[in-house]
């Protein structure tokens, strides 16, 4: 199994993303590239990264609108920016979006890679560290495990993974295609039904806290509520 960290990368001119792409990947990165927003948005919901490199500017869906929809589903994916844009306006209006950082064109593969370095290093970190509470139970992703006072649960990769889109989203409705998609694969019927599965294995994992509900939503997906 490759250990190589996962780049999607956005961009729309073919020269420069040919040469980001073969840059990362003489540093061991793997590099899925994408023409345009929407193919980047569909992939991502397809496939697992470790960051996201977007272009801004860019045919049929723009780097910001896929940071946006991103967000809805995954609020802790880094996101850099690639943009010949440099008013502080843009600036703003990309860090809103959900993005981390914010590299200008022209810029040289040296800085770029830096900054993804630097960007995955923090947020590995924060993510071994990272103790999540949910109701009454400590969530921790990395050892997938539910605490609830001295009863220590232990969970599936796909039950820690579907629990993480939960919270990330709590409050909020999860789309169900979206969360097939993404963990999944896709969104056919058989994979519904295991979702469902995997679910009903939550909620009973959950059940020492009667303050917490995974609600089903019919017709869109799941909502997790604490």
């Amino acid at each position: 199994m490759s250990n190589k960290i996962k780049i999607l990368l956005a961009e729309d001119e073919p020269a420069l993303a040919l040469i980001i792409k073969e840059s990362l990947e003489t540093r061991n990165f793997e590099v899925t590239h994408c023409k345009n927003g929407q193919e980047a948005f569909d992939v991502f919901t397809k496939q697992t990264f470790d960051i996201l490199v977007l272009d801004v500017m860019m045919p049929i869906k723009d780097g910001i609108s896929v940071a946006k929809d991103v967000r809805k589903i995954d609020k802790k994916m880094p996101i850099i920016f690639l943009t010949a844009k440099s008013q502080t306006t843009d600036v703003i209006e990309g860090f809103n979006a959900g993005g981390n950082d914010y590299l200008k064109k022209p810029f040289s593969m040296e800085e770029l890679i830096v900054r993804v370095q630097s960007l995955l290093g923090r947020i590995h970190e924060d993510q071994r560290e990272e103790k999540i509470a949910v109701g009454n139970y400590v969530f921790n992703f990395t050892k997938q495990t539910l605490r609830f006072s001295e009863v220590l649960l232990t969970l599936t990769h796909r039950e820690a993974e579907l629990l993480l889109l939960l919270i990330e989203n709590k409050n909020e409705i999860l789309d169900r295609s979206i969360v097939l998609k993404k963990i999944w694969g896709n969104d056919d019927f058989f994979n519904g039904r295991s979702m469902d599965v995997f679910i009903t294995k939550l909620r009973k994992k959950l059940n020492l806290d009667p303050n917490i509900q995974i609600i089903n939503v019919r017709g869109q997906g799941y909502k997790l509520i604490y």
